[in-house]
């Protein structure tokens, strides 16, 4: 087992990518909690992990409030006794074009997105530092190329690639490798809430012409969090189906 009692949080685990992801790591043997504002899904991957035969937890959490991230940091370390991988999945998405953006569609999709990221890593670099080891994957998209109506999620991610690079830099002496992820069109209940014209506009732009699916997203998730990847850090995977190549 690549993950063999590694302790794994996830936030925004309660569907779509994260849920995927919870439920790899889980048999892979890691300890994994999930972090969510929404305590049915969390709960119920957490209640799925554990009828497999698997160790899981769900912690509820508001990734935009210190305090609340703090908690969950605590509470994963006090059941598990340690944390060693991060997995920064929390996102929403807030669309409208630019000139009819309010300013709370704004500020929320940032704070959710790239606030959250920052205080989520900021918490668990603690028990990595105290321990000398961490893995924490951030989740940025592949519309950091930019994307019409989606001016707050596109500079929302981009930042988190500029975090991703410089907590690489600034956690690598205490042997956490930093990394983030950038998935395309992806099979979750985001993308199934889209029109279908948009929709067929998205698959039209995918060389391989499909979505990708959740688990193939934890797939990648699964490598970074392994020690397989212990000589990566600060980098940024595009999985998208070719969608971030060529014109």
């Amino acid at each position: 087992m690549r993950l063999k009692e590694k302790v794994a949080l996830i936030t925004g685990g309660g569907s779509g990518i994260g849920a995927a992801v919870a439920r790899r790591f889980a048999e892979e043997g890691a300890f994994v909690a999930i972090g969510d504002v929404n305590p049915r899904g969390g709960e119920q991957v957490a209640d799925e992990i554990k009828r497999r035969g698997g160790r899981s937890i769900f912690c509820q959490v508001d990734v935009r409030k210190r305090d609340e991230v703090n908690r969950m940091i605590d509470q994963v370390v006090q059941e598990f006794g340690r944390l060693d991988i991060l997995i920064n999945n929390a996102g929403v998405t807030r669309d409208n074009l630019s000139a009819r953006m309010s300013e709370e569609e704004w500020d929320f999709v940032v704070d959710v997105n790239l606030k959250g990221t920052f205080l989520c890593s900021q918490a668990a670099f603690r028990p990595m530092r105290k321990q000398r080891y961490g893995k924490i994957v951030n989740t940025a998209s592949v519309v950091v190329r930019g994307n019409m109506g989606q001016v707050n999620y596109s500079s929302s991610k981009a930042g988190i690639i500029g975090l991703t690079r410089t907590l690489a830099l600034e956690y690598a002496r205490a042997n956490i490798n930093v990394n983030c992820i950038a998935p395309g069109f992806i099979d979750t209940p985001m993308s199934a809430a889209m029109p279908e014209k948009t929709k067929e506009l998205a698959l039209d732009r995918i060389p391989i012409k499909r979505m990708g699916t959740p688990e193939e997203v934890a797939n990648l998730h699964l490598f970074l969090a392994s020690d397989e990847a212990n000589y990566i850090t600060g980098q940024v995977i595009f999985i998208d189906g070719g969608a971030s190549i060529g014109i």
